[in-house]
């Protein structure tokens, strides 16, 4: 099968409607709008650490046949697959590891399509030319993150080794509202979470579920410092740029998502979330004033209501978060896939890999056993 491959050092490079004709852009963060953003705001690209080079791969005819968002590394921050330990065992090798070359979705821990293609039979020629061009660049290694199942198992079977990881993600089962819900937790679990509720509603808290266009340029501020004061309280500075949400809000405004909370009139919190053809994913969150209880309504609590009205089945609130499962989510598996130069360094990541993965399974066989889910429910 001839084809062309091309690296681009921009989305700008490429006609968006060509690049969301191809079979992946139907989620969300793989549309040319969100990846776009990422550059135009300085998220990616000049001294941020990820460069981009994305790979297109064209037929004979010079049509787009198949696409995949590639980014140079220079560290690890902002994926969420922690391999801090892989490049210090580098550096004390006395070898380089950085850059490396990643395939995800920048600042982004959700699972889904990681490329796009024309048909099936293009992902085999695009999976080679990404693994070549990490050879031919002298890459250190190749990851793939949070890719969606059947990518998994493309990946795997091209030699890649694969990482294992835990995420809590509700699932719908046809609830008819948040009381139907309810009604599967065991009653001391379903009182609690009532509690919460409670709480917030009795402190005088109201929401406001608001889509990109509905958010003023005003409101936006308000919004973007209860999201960087959350990563300042960690140590950390935000990822994400106010610009960039606002041209999100702009582009794609039906997939942008916010849950306003206010009290008196005025903005205390906002949980950023987007949504793509059936599942809610929650991103960022922060709040500005203290209420009991006002993080789970926010984050979980509203995302899950949203989710039942409006026939989503599933929601991904984000990593981490064992008390998540206390409030319906459940453990979730979650891959990535890595393929290293290094023979040496690929067999010593390849035999843990194996004991992690054993870790992991019984991480949620037993995180699941304190699910609050009567016996009998899912």
């Amino acid at each position: 099968m001839r084809t062309s491959t091309s690296i681009l050092c921009s989305l700008d490079d490429i006609d968006a409607a060509q690049w969301n004709a191809l079979r992946g852009a139907e989620h969300p963060f793989l549309r040319h709008e969100f990846l776009a953003a990422f550059e135009h705001s300085g998220c990616v690209g000049a001294d941020s650490g990820w460069e981009p080079c994305h790979l297109i791969l064209r037929d004979v005819q010079g049509s787009l046949v198949a696409a995949m968002p590639l980014y140079r590394k220079l560290h690890s921050w902002g994926e969420f697959v922690f391999d801090f330990a892989w490049a210090q065992a580098y550096t004390q090798a006395g070898l380089p590891y950085y850059p490396k070359l990643v395939c995800a979705i920048p600042f982004t821990p959700a699972g889904g399509p990681r490329w796009l293609t024309a048909t099936a039979q293009w992902e085999q020629p695009l999976l080679q030319a990404a693994m070549e061009y990490a050879r031919t660049q002298g890459l250190s290694s190749f990851h793939v993150l949070f890719p969606q199942q059947t990518q998994t198992l493309a990946l795997q079977a091209r030699g890649m080794l694969l990482r294992r990881d835990c995420q809590f993600h509700w699932h719908n089962r046809d609830y008819a509202d948040f009381e139907h819900f309810l009604a599967g937790f065991t009653a001391e679990k379903r009182k609690k979470v009532r509690r919460e509720r409670r709480r917030v509603t009795e402190a005088g808290v109201s929401f406001r579920t608001l889509t990109g266009t509905q958010i003023d340029a005003a409101l936006w501020q308000h919004i973007y410092a209860f999201h960087a004061a959350t990563f300042l309280a960690h140590g950390h500075m935000p990822y994400l740029s106010l610009k960039f949400f606002e041209e999100i809000a702009v582009r794609l405004p039906d997939n942008l998502v916010v849950f306003l909370a206010e009290h008196d009139a005025q903005p205390v919190a906002a949980a950023i979330c987007f949504r793509g053809p059936d599942t809610l994913y929650g991103r960022y969150w922060g709040a500005g004033e203290h209420f009991h209880s006002l993080h789970f309504e926010t984050c979980y609590y509203q995302g899950i209501d949203y989710c039942i009205r409006n026939g989503l089945q599933r929601f991904e609130p984000g990593t981490q978060g064992e008390h998540k499962v206390a409030r319906g989510f459940v453990p979730t598996d979650t891959w990535s896939a890595h393929w290293i130069a290094d023979a040496r360094f690929r067999e010593a990541i390849g035999s843990y890999l194996v004991r992690e993965t054993e870790a992991v399974g019984l991480y949620a066989a037993d995180v699941q056993a304190h699910a609050p889910y009567r016996r009998g429910e899912p």
